[in-house]
């Protein structure tokens, strides 16, 4: 199995561009200015990092990687199990999931098939291969210990923990099954004295194969959101909701406008399942949303009620939503979530009633609502947290080119 597989697996070297100055004098702009001395720096490649990546198309020469051994990088070198080198083009990443996907021009190339990690149980025998601490094609075996485990990022977490060593170098490498087929991708490690102590952690193989596709047919990740907040259940919760189970998900928060609200999912209802995936944990529906895309269709099963209820859910990039349903100092409102690079950075002002109870709190159409109470504003998901039983807040926004605060 590991003549297969072990040539489906590279060396990813990336370096940077460093700039120097001849005198610690020419870093200050000020001292530059002052002087008449042009800015004349002196550049030089260094070596940035190095890592392991996944070959997943032989025929197009894709290879999926970890974002963090890419980012900022200026060149990213491959090397082939054979000692082929190829420079490297960086396709698209999702620095939430801590993936990115890098295409080489090259012939002969082995992909390693995918495994659903979904049928993965503790216990399982599991190969981590990969290049820690630069020595070439490692292979090291063990189990899965765990499963589902999170707070280790910021970000979409679901990862699978094995016992494999798994050591610097090591990210971005495989993890397979005793088949050969790929289950996760290595992507940290425990390490309080810096090396391995038994406890490294995936990427699991049903996120990157989603997130590699969109990356390859966008260039990026048009992730949607389906616009609400789930939680455990427990005797307590279930008595305060009146449910008469007291295991699985329960939903406590539903983003007014979403596209959950707009399939008529309410607080209180008990999550089942999204397109047949059983939602048991909170990281289930964490992983759901990483994979969650623009313009997907979600079959959504729920129980109100102990009935059984199925709602399809549209996920949709601009949500728009009466700013009176968030708060009644912006009814008269209707809001949209603007976009960055496919990222969203605030919430707009689309249009606005006037003499609307908004209108005379001070907001106008085209204001851009960055943050509550110092509390970043990203999206209308957000916005409808932070002012949820809230009577006074301060709102910073942006009005064409200027930046205000508004008070109630």
């Amino acid at each position: 199995m590991l003549e297969r597989t072990t040539a489906g697996v590279v060396n990813v070297a990336t370096f940077a561009l460093v700039r120097t100055y001849h005198s610690p004098l020419m870093r200050d702009p000020f001292f530059r200015r002052f002087f008449q001395y042009p800015a004349q720096p002196r550049e030089r490649r260094r070596a940035q990092s190095a890592g392991s990546g996944v070959v997943v198309d032989a025929e197009a020469g894709f290879i999926v990687t970890n974002h963090h051994l890419v980012d900022g990088a200026h060149e990213i070198h491959v090397t082939l199990s054979d000692g082929r080198d190829y420079p490297a083009t960086l396709v698209g990443v999702d620095a939430p999931v801590d993936l990115a996907v890098l295409r080489i021009d090259a012939d002969d190339l082995t992909e390693l098939a995918f495994a659903d990690s979904q049928d993965l149980r503790v216990g399982d025998f599991v190969i981590a291969i990969g290049n820690p601490f630069g020595l070439q094609q490692t292979v090291t075996s063990g189990i899965v210990s765990a499963l589902g485990r999170s707070g280790l990022i910021e970000g979409y977490e679901n990862f699978i923990q094995t016992d494999a060593s798994i050591n610097p170098g090591n990210s971005g490498g495989a993890l397979v099954d005793l088949n050969g087929r790929l289950v996760g991708v290595n992507t940290a490690i425990l390490a309080p004295s810096g090396g391995n102590v038994g406890i490294g952690f995936a990427i699991p193989s049903e996120m990157v194969s989603h997130i590699m596709a969109e990356i390859i047919e966008h260039g990026f990740v048009q992730r949607g959101r389906i616009g609400m907040t789930v939680t455990a259940l427990n005797p307590k919760l279930a008595d305060s909701y009146g449910l008469t189970t007291t295991t699985g998900m329960v939903v406590t928060d539903v983003v007014p406008g979403g596209a959950a609200d707009a399939a008529d999912i309410r607080p209180g209802d008990i999550l089942a399942r999204i397109d047949g995936r059983a939602m048991r944990r909170p990281t289930d529906y964490g992983s759901q949303e990483a994979i969650t895309m623009v313009g997907d269709e979600l079959e959504v099963e729920i129980i109100r009620d102990d009935r059984q209820i199925r709602r399809t859910v549209s996920i949709e990039r601009n949500w728009s939503v009466a700013g009176g349903r968030i708060h009644r100092r912006l009814q008269g409102t209707v809001l949209m979530d603007v976009f960055l690079e496919n990222v969203p950075v605030g919430v707009y002002v689309s249009s606005i009633d006037r003499d609307s109870p908004a209108w005379v709190t001070g907001f106008r159409a085209g204001d851009t609502l960055l943050a509550i109470n110092n509390n970043t504003t990203r999206h209308i998901g957000e916005l409808a947290r932070l002012l949820g039983g809230v009577e006074h807040a301060v709102v910073r926004l942006r009005r064409q080119d200027r930046f205000g605060d508004i008070r109630f």
